[in-house]
């Protein structure tokens, strides 16, 4: 038996029609597919009868075991997907992942995916880009990894050279970043909009200002999978059309 071949594939923002047609097209095609919490299981019904699923949340199953059992199955001569919400190389262990795929000399592509970044705005309204108000968008983490000795995320530079910050897995955080983004010199008033669980039938978007949104946030307990979108372009909400049944909330 030959080699076989993993790909690592961006499964989108939770809406499954927003898969791209290469990734749908892996996936169908897939003797294993590993795929993450985040991953619509709506779109594991595409995958081929008898196709091995293996469910990766995170928490209890490290990156090393992913890993072995990911080259492992290749090695053994299947067609691996490595099924990952969002977009594989932003804000994921794609890169690790991909690494760790090269230095065993295992065959593997990259099927890029629509990020929630870009996806949860748009689906509350929101363009992140605008000729009038926003030239230039920032993507930023708001959970760094634990351990580092310092946090590489330079939110005073952030505030002075981005006209719209996304901020992706930031409700933890959330008023540590509304502090230092005031300490910045961002003005309280600065609108703010966070979306939670983007794309989906109950996605939420609460419009607030970053002096409030913190707290607006803790008053509503609205939960993770969320994006923060900081900047002008969020006073544009009202003039965009929302998709049926998402309502603005606060």
């Amino acid at each position: 038996m030959g080699q076989g071949r993993v790909y690592l594939v961006g499964a989108g923002p939770g809406d499954p029609g927003l898969i791209t047609v290469k990734g749908l097209a892996c996936l169908q095609q897939a003797d294993v597919v590993i795929y993450d919490r985040l991953v619509n299981r709506e779109l594991l019904a595409h995958a081929r009868a008898g196709c091995e699923l293996i469910a990766r949340w995170g928490h209890g199953q490290g990156l090393k075991q992913l890993l072995q059992v990911m080259a492992d199955r290749a090695e053994e001569g299947s067609t691996v997907v490595r099924l990952k919400g969002g977009d594989p190389f932003l804000f994921s262990r794609g890169g690790e992942e991909a690494e760790y795929l090269a230095a065993r000399h295992i065959p593997f592509e990259i099927v890029p995916g629509v990020t929630s970044a870009l996806a949860a705005p748009a689906y509350a309204g929101i363009p992140l880009t605008d000729r009038r108000l926003s030239s230039a968008v920032a993507i930023v983490t708001g959970h760094e990894v634990a351990g580092k000795a310092r946090s590489s995320v330079d939110w005073e530079a952030l505030s002075r050279g981005a006209d719209t910050l996304v901020v992706l897995m930031g409700m933890r955080n959330l008023p540590l970043i509304v502090q230092r983004l005031l300490k910045a010199g961002k003005s309280p008033e600065t609108p703010v909009a966070v979306v939670c669980h983007g794309s989906l039938p109950d996605q939420v978007t609460l419009v607030s200002t970053l002096g409030e949104v913190a707290a607006e946030v803790s008053d509503q307990s609205l939960q993770p999978p969320a994006i923060v979108v900081v900047g002008e372009v969020v006073r544009l909400r009202e003039t965009r059309p929302k998709k049926n049944g998402y309502a603005k909330r606060g």
